[in-house]
């Protein structure tokens, strides 16, 4: 795995190269980043209940997170908690990644355990700019106007991510090229898996020449369940610097509790009891918080924080109640509580608006995305401070968010 001082490098690299979008204190870099071992996991009969969204400045063993080294080791350990009980264990690079790359495609081939596999994403070009490109990776494909991400200057790659984890029902847990390496049984769920798929996508574009993409701006989003994809994926991978998640809903930035709470009220909302028997999208053993998820450590705002301070872009709707609109855009809320304690709230934006399909990006919500992809694909000094819904949600912050957020620097 990579060490800690390289992770502490790449968060550098990020915030330099978004010219000086947060103002955060990290260890030096002729040092080790410091040790988080603090992290041990408890069974589930061990588990304390929480009715509120778990406090992410604090750690499991109640020590209070002040500075800016103790975020580092508390979003590790949130990391692990969020693999532990969510989404299952991200595997690390494999023993062996080579790429062959043109102007269409990059196809990845990987060998370890003794056991191949090799997938194909697809790549376009775009014919403004000059390479290398930004690019944007589509998990499955991109819902975003794509030709105005062209006309941008910013190239597109299809992930296919059906073919690392495939999510056709419950049957077909443990189906695809991720599990064909490492196994049927494997903790991960499709949504990790496709996880480690992009990751060995950018390995593979970092270890090969001739590709045309720009490997330091890279954006990853996705729609409904590949929205859940796209930000499992932008959450762990520190070389993405900028997720766009659209109406991802339930097991995507949905708070677990707060739509436990929306259900309870008389709406129609996707919790955690049903989205069990749905699909792959969790991992298998999550079923046990299918009616208890005040016994989860964390929720998915948590999730939502470990993209933080890089670029997150929350494309929402309103009249998607099934997606959990108003737990959705509590839960972001709440997320952007980490970016306020790094002094990045510019860095995170949510932009929530009815009136429109599933998955089709009003005109309302465009000048957002290409606030966002200028800001940290193309590197402009462009206002991205947003935080607007055109629903009359009452987010009771007492309830759901009742700790203070510190300041670390």
């Amino acid at each position: 795995m990579r060490s800690n001082l390289v992770w502490n490098q790449r968060l550098r690299r990020l915030l330099v190269s978004a010219a000086g979008l947060c103002a955060i204190s990290l260890p030096t870099l002729t040092h080790a980043a410091p040790s988080c071992d603090n992290f041990r996991a408890k069974s589930f009969d061990q588990l304390s209940t929480t009715e509120a969204l778990p406090n992410p400045f604090v750690f499991a063993d109640g020590g209070a997170v002040i500075r800016s080294s103790d975020w580092y080791c508390r979003r590790q350990e949130t990391a692990q908690q969020i693999q532990r009980w969510i989404y299952g264990e991200k595997e690390p690079a494999p023993k062996q990644i080579t790429g062959e790359v043109n102007a269409q495609s990059v196809t990845v081939k990987i060998i370890d355990n003794g056991k191949r596999i090799a997938f194909t994403a697809e790549i376009t070009l775009p014919n403004t700019g000059d390479p290398p490109y930004p690019a944007m990776i589509g998990i499955g494909r991109s819902f975003l106007d794509n030709q105005a991400l062209l006309d941008r200057g910013i190239a597109l790659i299809n992930f296919p991510n059906n073919e690392l984890g495939q999510q056709d029902g419950g049957h077909s847990r443990g189906k695809g090229k991720f599990y064909a390496l490492y196994g049927e049984n494997h903790s991960a769920a499709s949504t990790m898996a496709w996880a480690w798929g992009v990751s060995r996508l950018i390995d593979a574009l970092e270890l090969t020449q001739g590709h045309r993409i720009d490997t330091q701006h890279l954006g990853v989003t996705g729609c409904s369940r590949n929205g859940k994809g796209a930000l499992v994926t932008g959450a762990f991978d520190e070389r993405i610097a900028l997720s766009i998640i659209q109406e991802s809903g339930s097991g995507g930035s949905a708070a677990w509790r707060v739509s436990d709470a929306q259900l309870a009220s008389g709406q129609n909302v996707q919790t955690a009891r049903q989205i069990v028997t749905e699909n792959t999208w969790l991992r298998e053993d999550f079923t046990q918080f299918s009616e208890s998820v005040s016994k989860l450590p964390v929720d998915n705002h948590q999730l939502m924080g470990l993209v933080a301070p890089r670029g997150l872009l929350l494309l929402e709707n309103t009249g998607m109640e099934w997606l959990g609109n108003e737990s959705a855009y509590t839960s972001a809320l709440a997320a952007r509580e980490i970016y306020f304690a790094l002094g990045a709230e510019e860095n995170m934006g949510i932009t929530q608006v009815g009136g429109h399909q599933h998955c089709q990006v009003p005109d309302s919500q465009k000048p957002a995305i290409n606030a966002f992809v200028d800001r940290f694909l193309l590197d402009k000094d462009v206002d991205t401070n947003l935080t607007t819904t055109d629903g009359e949600f009452s987010v009771d912050r007492e309830r759901w968010m009742p700790w203070p957020t510190p300041k670390l620097r």
